[in-house]
Parts: C-alpha cells; structure tokens; sequence
C-alpha cells in the first residue's frame, strides 16, 4: 500500500460550480497508481465540494440556483462580519459539504459517465480556494 498527498488550488472570480475533474485526474495520473481510494477535502468553511453532472450547463445553473434559494442572502442572520454573502455561503457549504471519496480502478478515478467533481464558490469576491488530496492505494 501506498500513500500520496497532495493539493490543488483553485481561483475563482465569481460565486457558482468550478469544475476540477481534469485537474484532479491529471494530479492521480501523475501518481502513478491503479487502484485505490481519493479523498478530497476542501479546507474552507465558505466554499465546497461536490459531484455532479458535467454535460448539460443548465443543470449547474439549476443546481446554483437551488442553493441560493435555500440559503439566501439576507439581513436577518446575526453573522455578516465579511459581508451580506458571509453566512449564506457558510450554510451552501453546509449543504453540500467538503470533502469528497472516490475510488481508483485502473489506474481511473471512477466516476459516472456525466459525473464531475466541482469546486462550489460560494462568496461573491475573488477568492483562491486550497484543495486537499490524498490518495491511498497500489
């Protein structure tokens, strides 16, 4: 058994779902395993992670408005010390959380046919957002 770790950072301009699978994959390929098992895991307490379909861009648009309508902004939340997007995004990221699993088979993350792995920002202004990896296998 073996083990690698590693991260990848993202930079965002704008609130909404980043795809990171080819980046993910690129960084497994480059360990040079087969099989195993991936963990992501996003360390901020404001943006997430999460899998979803990567072929139909309305299905994004569809998913981020789902989450805005579930965690609005709003003046009613007692926590707002960055701003009026602070503690909806806190809650966005409750919802969809930040870490992800996902095996290794051949050597390929095994994801579904219009799976992706995306990076869900949830704050308005720029960010750089750190993704940690690892991965355990053989």
């Amino acid at each position: 058994m073996r083990q690698a770790g590693g991260e990848i950072v993202v930079a965002d301009t704008r609130p909404g779902l980043i795809e990171i699978t080819d980046r993910v994959a690129a960084w497994v390929a480059g360990q040079g395993m087969r099989d195993g098992l991936l963990t992501l895991f996003c360390r901020h307490t404001s943006a997430s992670l999460l899998i979803q379909e990567n072929a139909a861009p309305a299905a994004r648009r569809d998913l981020e408005a789902w989450i805005a309508r579930v965690a609005p902004e709003s003046d009613a939340y007692e926590h707002d010390d960055e701003g009026p997007d602070d503690m909806p995004a806190h809650l966005r990221a409750v919802l969809t959380g930040v870490h992800l699993s996902i095996p290794l088979a051949g050597g390929r993350l095994v994801l579904g046919t219009w799976q992706g792995i995306y990076l869900c920002e949830h704050r308005r202004r720029p960010h750089r957002r750190t993704i940690a990896l690892h991965l355990i296998g053989e």
